[in-house]
Order: C-alpha cells, then sequence, then structure tokens
C-alpha cells in the first residue's frame, strides 16, 4: 500500500510539473477499430496518432455523401491552435492575400505563391525568425501560379515557377528579392482547363531531372469518354500503364522533364491530384500529397501522401487504394485489376491534404528528423467535417510506417465554421516550421521550447 501511495504522488508531482495546456493538447494514441479510425475534427488533438489501414475501408455509399461547404470566419478572441507538449505556436506574418505554397530559398527567404492574385512573394524574416521584416513582391503578371523551386538547389541561378498552364524561370542571385527580368518560358504548355489547377515543381536529388505534377480534370473520368476495344489496344501498347485519355490526356500523373523542359514525359499515372510534391533528400524518392476523389461516402476515398515509383500507376480513376474498384467504372478496365500500387500513409478521406516537406533539422525532437510535414486543407464531401490541420506522417530512414499524427490543431470552431485552412509548409534556416493558411492570410510558426520525450 505504501508503494502505491509513493508511485501516486510521484505522478501527481509530474502531471502538475507540465503545463495544463500540454496536458490538455497531447494525446499519444493510435485511433484504430470501427469508425473510430476516421474521426472527425472533434477528435483532433495535438499529438494524437492515425493510423488507417486498407483493410479498414469501408464499402462504397455514393447515396450517403454529403456536401457540407465549410464558412471561413475572422479569428475568434479565444481562438488558439495547439502544438504537441514541448511546442509552442505563434503568428509569423499576416495580410497575405491567400497565401499558398511556399518555398524558402538557401538564403532564408521565403517565396510564397499568392495564387489568385498572379505573383510569388518574398518574405525576408527578422534576425531571429520570429517575424517577417521584408516582404517584397518577387514576379507579377503570372498565371495562377503554385509550385516554386530553386535550381540548382545549393546555389541557385533560376526560380522556377509552376503556372497552372506553364512553368517559367527567373534569373536569381542569392538574396534578390525582385526578378531582375522577364521570365523564361519552359514548359509552354501544360494540361489546363477545367477541373483542379495547382501545379507543383520539385528537382531530382541530382538535379537533373524536373518533376511537374498536374490534377486530373474531373472527379472520376468524368468526359474522357470511351475508346472501342481496338483503340484501347492501341493506347495501351503506345502508353504508360494506367494512363488516360481525351480531356485527362497526361494529368493525374507526375510528368519529368529536363531542367531545360524538354524530353517530356510520364513518370507516374492515376495519381488523381498530387498537389504538393517533395524529394525525400536521403533516398531522393519523389513523394506526392494527394487529394482523392469525392461522392463515395464520409470515408471514401482515403487522401494520402506516397512515394512515387517511376511507371507505376496508383488507380486513378477506376481503382483506389489498391484493387478496389470504382462503383462508377465498374467493369470499365478489368485489365488494370491487381495492378495499382497501394499509396504508403492513407490520410482521413476528404482531408484534402495539400503541400508537404520533409523536415531535416536539429530543432525538434531527434526522431522527428525525416518525418513529413503536411498541410490539410478541410473538407466538403463529409458530414462530419476533417482536416484544417498540419499532420506529421511517421517516416523511418525514408521507410513510412503508415501513421501520422496530429501536430497543429485548433481552426475548427464548430461544425459550419473554421477560421484558418493551411495550404503550405515549410523549414525556416533556424530549424523551426512555418505554415499558411489562405482562409484569413496568415503564415504561422511553430518551435520547440523543451526537450519532448522521442517516441
Amino acid at each position: 500500500m505504501q508503494h502505491r501511495l509513493v508511485l501516486g504522488a510521484l505522478a501527481a508531482l509530474l502531471v502538475a510539473a507540465v503545463p495544463a495546456s500540454a496536458q490538455r493538447d497531447s494525446a499519444p494514441t493510435i485511433g484504430q477499430g470501427g469508425n473510430a479510425i476516421f474521426g472527425s475534427w472533434r477528435d483532433d488533438a495535438a499529438g494524437k496518432r492515425w493510423h488507417i489501414r486498407a483493410d479498414d475501408l469501408p464499402a462504397p455509399s455514393p447515396e450517403a455523401s454529403a456536401r457540407n461547404t465549410v464558412k471561413v470566419v475572422g479569428r475568434p478572441a479565444d481562438g488558439q491552435l495547439k502544438v504537441p507538449a514541448g511546442f509552442d505556436i505563434k503568428q509569423f506574418a499576416s495580410g497575405l492575400a491567400k497565401p499558398r505554397l511556399m518555398r524558402v530559398a538557401p538564403n532564408g527567404d521565403v517565396f510564397v505563391a499568392e495564387s489568385e492574385g498572379g505573383r510569388v512573394v518574398v518574405l525576408r524574416p527578422n534576425s531571429d525568425s520570429t517575424a517577417v521584416a521584408t516582404k517584397e513582391i518577387f514576379a507579377s503578371g503570372l498565371n495562377r501560379p503554385f509550385g516554386i523551386a530553386f535550381h540548382p538547389a545549393s546555389d541557385p541561378q533560376w526560380v522556377y515557377v509552376a503556372n497552372t498552364d506553364s512553368v517559367v524561370r527567373f534569373a536569381y542571385r542569392s538574396g534578390d528579392l525582385r526578378a531582375s527580368g522577364r521570365p523564361e518560358v519552359v514548359v509552354p504548355k501544360l494540361p489546363s482547363g477545367k477541373g483542379h489547377w495547382t501545379r507543383d515543381i520539385v528537382f531530382s536529388k541530382d538535379g537533373s531531372r524536373m518533376f511537374v505534377s498536374v490534377g486530373s480534370g474531373s472527379n472520376v473520368g468524368e468526359g474522357m469518354g470511351k475508346l472501342d476495344p481496338a483503340a484501347l489496344a492501341k493506347w495501351q501498347q503506345e502508353k504508360p500503364l494506367g494512363a488516360t485519355w481525351g480531356d485527362e490526356t497526361d494529368r493525374a500523373d507526375v510528368l519529368v522533364f529536363d531542367p531545360q523542359g524538354k524530353g517530356q514525359r510520364v513518370y507516374a499515372t492515376g495519381i488523381r491530384n498530387c498537389v504538393g510534391m517533395a524529394v525525400d533528400p536521403t533516398t531522393g524518392d519523389v513523394w506526392c500529397s494527394t487529394n482523392e476523389r469525392d461522392l463515395l461516402g464520409d470515408n471514401l476515398v482515403p487522401d494520402y501522401i506516397t512515394r512515387v515509383r517511376e511507371g507505376a500507376f496508383y488507380g486513378w480513376p477506376w481503382y483506389y487504394v489498391g484493387s478496389r474498384e470504382d462503383p462508377r467504372l465498374a467493369g470499365a478496365r478489368p485489365d488494370l485489376k491487381g495492378k495499382a500500387t497501394v499509396p504508403d500513409i492513407l490520410i482521413q478521406a476528404h482531408s484534402a491534404s495539400l503541400q508537404m516537406m520533409f523536415y531535416t533539422g536539429d530543432q525538434f525532437p531527434p526522431d522527428y528528423k525525416g518525418s513529413v510535414f503536411a498541410a490539410l486543407h478541410g473538407s466538403w464531401n463529409r458530414s462530419t467535417r476533417t482536416g484544417y490541420k498540419i499532420v506529421r506522417a511517421i517516416v523511418k530512414e525514408g521507410i513510412p510506417t503508415g501513421a501520422y499524427e496530429d501536430f497543429v490543431v485548433g481552426f475548427v470552431i464548430d461544425d459550419a465554421s473554421v477560421w484558418g485552412r493551411p495550404v503550405g509548409v515549410a523549414q525556416l534556416q533556424d530549424d523551426s516550421l512555418i505554415f499558411s493558411e489562405d482562409g484569413n492570410g496568415t503564415i504561422w510558426r511553430v518551435t520547440r521550447t523543451t526537450r519532448a520525450t522521442s517516441r
């Protein structure tokens, strides 16, 4: 009895030593079992770990699909973002025009795509990286710019920008706050028009290949049309596995070029909307953060973060998460059954996973190095809202575990309203993490405040 009393007293002292906010915000549990694994915003908690497996997925239920649009409001007086114990979060910048993807130049400047305004802005942090010291428009007159990349990586001579319909580049010297000349067109024409408009751009580890993601023009191939057996056979012979045609030609793909925009070919197919890309700095693998299809029910189809293998087919529009056939296209492509690659990390359906990045710094706990951070913009096709947060996908030595955890939560006010929608995520020179949200035009910074216990 005395032994138990001592242990109880010790436990009470330990709890008292942890700030109340950290006690409340840290919930290191794995969501598993029944519908609990899919959750909603009410189940989010900083530090809570999720692991959705392919075998957990329900049957399609298109009749149960919801159209649950969200209202974005200003930050309420009691609006507080929550991070795991040992971290702190503060606003880094405000007053931006719907900031989207962000990339940090080698000198520490933050390049931000203000897509709707057709421009890229540069934010220069102050000496301690707590706020923005300088803001300039780097380039304007662009067509819905999104992806940004520096090339060569270590000493860039160019800033590449992916418009919705082309790739351009600007001559660059370290520290430039404004483009010194007009853009040079690198890829004059990308598939564009209706449907998903964001285009991301990254370079291979050795800088020799340029990858560009192009999302689909539709939810599940509507308007693509059908090919007769002879035409389909010819298409299969001439094109990569799972290649789409018609309005979807070279869409729902990752394309690859050389840095001058030549030698275009399809790198991987069937990726409905790879909004964000990243290259693992250790393995060189290309990764995608992907929005999957809608209107199959609350918990289908899961969004995902995955390694992208050259020549691989990821299912869209005929299959999802391996050989699960979309009922709206039943029997259309039996030849592709069993040929779709299963994504590595399944995310709560309809979360709208956007930009992703690899954490390479030393400020966060050691087991954070090599992790993937991703911004979830938030759902509309789900009766119980999900997303609107930053998550950390657990990756060990370049190999994803399939699990991810909530890293920043708190943007959702209630079932109808939110005060922020995360889009971009990046790492500053001091190894802190920043992310943008386009609901109220702000950027937030997460820092490590104490030594947290590594899991």
